[in-house]
C-alpha cells in the first residue's frame, strides 16, 4: 500500500490536519500551506514542509515513516536544520513531525537524539494510539484507516463516507480519499467490488447519475463526448496499458463535462489505481 502519495494527498487537501495532531498549533495554523522540497549540496528529499505565508512564522517538517529506518533520524534531522539554515531569513523557528503507525515502527537507536525527541521541536505521533477512529477528527480519521486490519478496514470506511453526509459535509475531497485508501488497500480487487465493499450499489449510482444529469444529456454534443472519450482512452492507454473492458465502460458512461474534469485529473495520477479511486468517486458525487 503506498501510503506516502495518500499522506500527500491529505495534507494537501486539509494542510491544518498537521495541527490537529499536535498538542499546540500556531495561531495562524490556517495559513499554511503544503510542500515538498529539495535540499543540494548534498541533495536531500523531504517528504513535507509546512511553510507559514508570511516572513517569521514556524516550518513545520513532516514525515510519515510506516517502515522501519534505522538511519531515520540521522536523515531527517539533517534534512530539516539544512533546510533552515539555508532559509533562516524567512523563518522564526522549526519543528519536525514523524507519524509512525506505531511504536513497533520507531528507529531503534535513539540515544544519540535523546535531547531533540524530548524537546518541544520534535513531535512523534503514533497513529495505533490516537484513539478510536470513529471518535476522531475526520481527517484524522483518515489518517488511522490506512492503519486498519483488513477485515474492520470496509467497515470503518462506510462508517467515514455515512458521517461525511451525517455532519451535512458531502466533501467529495473525503470522498475521494476513502476511495483512494480502500483501493490502495485491496488492490487485488476491481472497481465493483470495491464499490460493493464501500455499500455503492449499481442501481443506487445509476438513479442518482441520471438525476444529476437530468437536462444535461440532451445539451451534450454527440461528436465532441467521442472524442473526449476516445482522447482519454488513449492517454490512459498509453500510461497504465490497455484498459478493462469495465474501466472504458465507466469512461464511456461520463457525461462531457466530467471527461473534460478527467482529462486533467489525469495529469496527477501515478497508476491506475488511482484512476480506479477517481471513477468511483464520480459515481457517489
Amino acid at each position: 500500500m503506498r501510503r506516502d502519495s495518500i499522506f500527500y494527498k491529505l495534507f494537501q487537501q486539509f494542510p491544518p490536519l498537521l495541527f490537529q495532531l499536535l498538542p499546540s498549533s500556531p495561531p495562524n495554523a490556517d495559513k499554511y500551506r503544503f510542500d515538498s522540497v529539495a535540499v543540494k549540496e548534498p541533495k536531500f528529499e523531504i517528504d513535507g514542509v509546512f511553510l507559514p505565508n508570511e516572513v517569521d512564522g514556524i516550518a513545520y517538517f513532516c514525515e510519515v515513516q510506516f517502515q522501519k529506518d534505522e538511519q531515520l533520524y540521522e536523515r531527517v534531522f539533517a534534512e530539516s536544520l539544512l533546510y533552515f539554515y539555508r532559509n533562516r531569513d524567512r523563518f522564526s523557528d522549526w519543528q519536525t513531525v514523524i507519524i509512525y503507525p506505531s511504536r513497533s515502527a520507531e528507529q531503534s537507536n535513539i540515544h544519540p537524539y535523546r535531547a531533540l525527541l524530548s524537546s518541544e521541536q520534535v513531535n512523534r505521533i503514533y497513529l495505533n494510539e490516537l484513539g478510536n477512529i470513529r471518535e476522531l477528527p475526520i481527517w484524522v480519521a483518515l489518517m488511522v484507516l490506512t492503519t486498519v486490519d483488513e477485515s474492520q478496514a470496509p467497515s470503518e470506511a462506510r462508517y467515514l463516507l455515512e458521517r461525511n453526509i451525517a455532519e451535512q459535509r458531502s466533501s467529495r475531497a473525503i470522498i475521494e480519499m476513502v476511495t483512494t485508501i480502500m483501493v490502495y488497500k485491496f488492490e487485488d480487487l476491481s472497481q465493483k467490488e470495491v464499490e460493493a465493499m464501500l455499500g455503492i450499489t449499481l442501481q443506487e449510482t445509476r438513479v442518482y447519475r441520471e438525476i444529476k444529469q437530468e437536462g444535461l444529456e440532451q445539451g451534450l454534443e454527440r461528436g465532441r463526448k467521442q472524442e473526449a472519450i476516445n482522447l482519454v482512452v488513449r492517454i490512459l492507454t498509453k500510461r497504465f496499458g490497455e484498459l478493462p473492458d469495465e474501466i472504458r465502460a465507466s469512461i464511456s458512461g461520463l457525461p462531457l463535462s466530467v471527461l473534460e474534469d478527467l482529462s486533467e485529473a489525469l495529469l496527477d495520477f501515478n497508476n491506475f489505481a488511482d484512476l480506479q479511486a477517481w471513477l468511483i468517486v464520480q459515481k457517489l458525487a
